[in-house]
């Protein structure tokens, strides 16, 4: 296969299927229904592996304005698709039997301690602030891939595990951690991938 061939279409092919990405990962947060965000995030995720395999074609590396566009497509993918691919998988993990709190986190029964001036049995929320902790975990994940820096990524992973620590006294909180942080960094890593195999 001549590589100077599929150049030709191997990055505006990419290109179209990120930027496909974000158009249904747009369309899902204006939909409604629980079943299109589903789907919007299933196709999602489809165009963005899409895109993966495409940038395993031979072809010459992009450069320039082509390379902005792109590492712009993932970048954005990376940080914003994360959310919703982590809430489809979360749903699909405790199958909606963990009530939602107000500011993004779950509602849990504290058990009763000496400590606590919480009222026994009162639901309180844990891990609020799922949403920006887990943008800023993206970004500075792809950050790290993008810089050549891998290793920060166990800098990232200890300093949430750190800052949750406190919050995660009770089977559900250490689960929706735990499923939420692997899949919100898996999918990061995965989409920052297509801009470091398109890099060369």
């Amino acid at each position: 296969m001549n590589v100077f061939a599929t150049t030709a279409i191997t990055w505006p092919t990419v290109t179209g299927f990120l930027g496909s990405a974000l158009v249904f990962l747009l369309l899902g947060r204006f939909l409604a229904s629980r079943l299109a965000d589903s789907l919007m995030v299933a196709l999602t995720a489809l165009m963005a592996v899409a895109a993966l395999a495409t940038t395993l074609l031979p072809a010459v590396p992009p450069t320039g304005p082509a390379l902005l566009l792109l590492g712009t497509f993932v970048l954005l993918l990376a940080v914003i698709g994360g959310g919703p691919v982590a809430a489809l998988v979360l749903t699909l993990a405790t199958k909606g039997t963990v009530p939602q709190g107000v500011h993004g986190g779950i509602m849990i029964e504290r058990k009763p301690s000496t400590t606590s001036p919480q009222v026994i049995g009162r639901p309180i929320e844990v891990l609020r602030g799922g949403t920006t902790i887990g943008v800023l975990e993206r970004l500075a994940l792809v950050a790290a891939l993008f810089a050549g820096y891998p290793e920060a990524i166990a800098v990232i992973v200890a300093v949430k595990g750190v800052g949750r620590f406190s919050e995660l006294d009770s089977a559900e909180a250490r689960e929706r951690f735990i499923i939420g942080s692997l899949a919100s960094l898996l999918w990061a890593a995965g989409v920052a991938a297509i801009l470091l195999l398109a890099r060369g």
